[in-house]
């Protein structure tokens, strides 16, 4: 990660240009925090594990271990004014422990408000939510932590990412977080895909008459460059669906 700032600095130049467009620097503890701010970070975001194990293996601490490291993450930004989101990982099932309890989630989500998180991202880590696990789920934290105040991060292993965002959309979530043609995933996390596909996503909402602000053409062209970079091929079903009726027209993809 030698080159973030240096990244930072490129995305926060094209943003000038977006109105809107927010770019928040994951900061595990305040040698991050101080890094990112330094190179002109102005939302930052922290993220622990509803699993001891997974905690262990992602960022090599306890679970109350990260959330002390959050503390002065938490105290900095806000003398400086800057918001922080919150992430939690494994809130469905862990990849080493299995079944996590909503009522842990619950727990857990409420202290990262209570130390200042403006946003809790909920992350099925490994994809293996459904609709059924999924609700019971935001049902328990949204006892602790207001709608507005929570977010959908769902991976697509068993192809359940989108179901699942649709579940939580009317259960009222209206935040979620996507990756561009499907691309991500965790080392910590065995046989877990990427994070739901950005297309994918994008197509529903618009589907649902929500508005998303999001040049669906556009940005399945980004996902199609950004996979010949890296080599890979595309996981957004939308692209695929494109890319086919293209190819049947006669027209390149």
């Amino acid at each position: 990660m030698a080159d973030s700032a240096q990244l930072l600095h490129l995305l926060r130049s094209a943003s000038q240009r977006l109105a809107g467009v927010r770019l928040p620097v994951l900061t595990p503890n305040l040698q991050g925090y101080t890094a990112a701010v330094a190179a002109g970070a102005d939302r930052v975001a922290v993220f622990a594990a509803v699993s001891e194990t997974f905690s262990q293996r992602n960022i090599n601490c306890s679970i109350a271990d990260s959330l002390r490291r959050f503390e002065p993450v938490l105290a900095a930004a806000r003398a400086a004014s800057i918001p922080v989101r919150g992430y939690l990982s494994c809130v469905i099932a862990c990849p080493y422990e299995g079944t996590i309890a909503p009522a842990a989630v619950a727990a857990l989500a409420g202290d990262l408000l209570a130390m200042g998180c403006c946003e809790i991202s909920l992350g099925d880590t490994i994809g293996v939510g459904t609709p059924g696990t999924v609700l019971p789920m935001l049902e328990a934290v949204a006892r602790t932590v207001p709608l507005g105040q929570l977010a959908g991060h769902y991976h697509d292993t068993y192809g359940m990412a989108v179901a699942n965002a649709f579940a939580s959309y009317e259960f009222g979530v209206r935040a979620f977080d996507a990756s561009v043609a499907g691309l991500g995933g965790c080392p910590y996390a065995p046989g877990a895909s990427g994070n739901v596909a950005t297309e994918d996503l994008v197509y529903l909402f618009e589907g649902l008459g929500a508005s998303t602000g999001i040049d669906l053409d556009a940005l399945i062209d980004c996902g199609s460059w950004i996979c010949g970079q890296l080599g890979r091929a595309s996981n957004s079903r939308v692209a695929a669906s494109r890319a086919a009726r293209l190819r049947r027209a006669g027209a390149a993809p």
